[in-house]
């Protein structure tokens, strides 16, 4: 234990699959260990003596339903239960709800807001006063492309959530970064992972829809090296890029239509 709580720990949440599962192998190659957090215990216990048995490092799982009022209070006890604190914060777990607004249960969309919305802020204020005064913390929030859109129908609430994990990122830059901090917000567009299946609208992509799509290493590379650099935010690919600057430029009015027109393909009808 002694050796292992030399070494700084990288805390994952949404670990069991995709882009929390390459941040997870991208940082125990740096030598990080990892508290994996995600729901699927079975999963993230697997990655977990994976990693740690092909890379040296102290891997362990940490089950966790970050939809609870205070999600990061069970993390951060069991943390403190072995010793840890934490270095590296990604906040990564999240997911979709291709339905308009009331199609979907209030449940659900509660939900979506307590994970996407309330656990990132939560676990960064839990993380940030320790890294303040070791004097040193990275933060990753990961958003997406979709935080520069404006509202269409469907998935109602996830481009006001994605804007902000921006904005909020942008704020903790600004308000930390001297004191040692480096925060980015990740800005992803079309990734090969199980969001469309978990999702529930996998059947409705086109195969053309993964021809610019990166994989999840891809993008995790691409955010770690920006936050290592000290870059802000970041958006991974050329072609996500254009999408960005596309929207930035343009009308709002003719965006909403053109986002609006191809959304309409993946929006499935009311839950039973």
């Amino acid at each position: 234990m002694a050796e292992a709580s030399s070494r700084r720990l990288a805390l994952i949440t949404g670990a069991s699959a995709g882009i929390g599962a390459a941040f997870a192998a991208a940082y125990a190659r740096r030598g990080f260990d990892l508290a994996l957090v995600a729901r699927r215990k079975d999963r993230l216990e697997a990655l977990a003596g994976r990693l740690a048995a092909e890379r040296g490092v102290e891997a362990f799982a940490l089950p966790a339903d970050l939809s609870c009022v205070e999600p990061q209070a069970p993390i951060m006890a069991a943390l403190a239960a072995r010793g840890r604190h934490v270095d590296v914060l990604v906040n990564n777990a999240g997911f979709g709800i291709p339905r308009d607004f009331t199609d979907a249960p209030w449940p659900e969309q509660r939900d979506f807001l307590m994970s996407m919305a309330l656990a990132p802020c939560a676990l960064a204020y839990a993380v940030i006063p320790g890294m303040v005064e070791r004097r040193w913390g990275r933060i990753v929030n990961v958003a997406s492309i979709a935080g520069f859109a404006p509202g269409v129908a469907g998935n109602t609430l996830y481009p006001g959530v994605k804007s902000l994990m921006i904005k909020f990122s942008q704020a903790l830059d600004a308000e930390y970064r001297a004191a040692g901090l480096q925060v980015t917000a990740l800005c992803p567009g079309s990734t090969r992972t199980e969001f469309a299946a978990q999702a529930g609208y996998s059947h409705l992509l086109k195969p053309s829809a993964d021809r610019f799509a990166l994989t999840p290493e891809q993008v995790a590379q691409t955010a770690i090296r920006a936050n290592e650099a000290g870059r802000l935010v970041v958006i991974p690919g050329w072609t996500n890029r254009l999408a960005v600057a596309l929207m930035r430029i343009l009308p709002e009015p003719l965006v909403r239509a053109a986002i609006n027109a191809g959304a309409a393909r993946y929006r499935l009808p009311k839950a039973d």
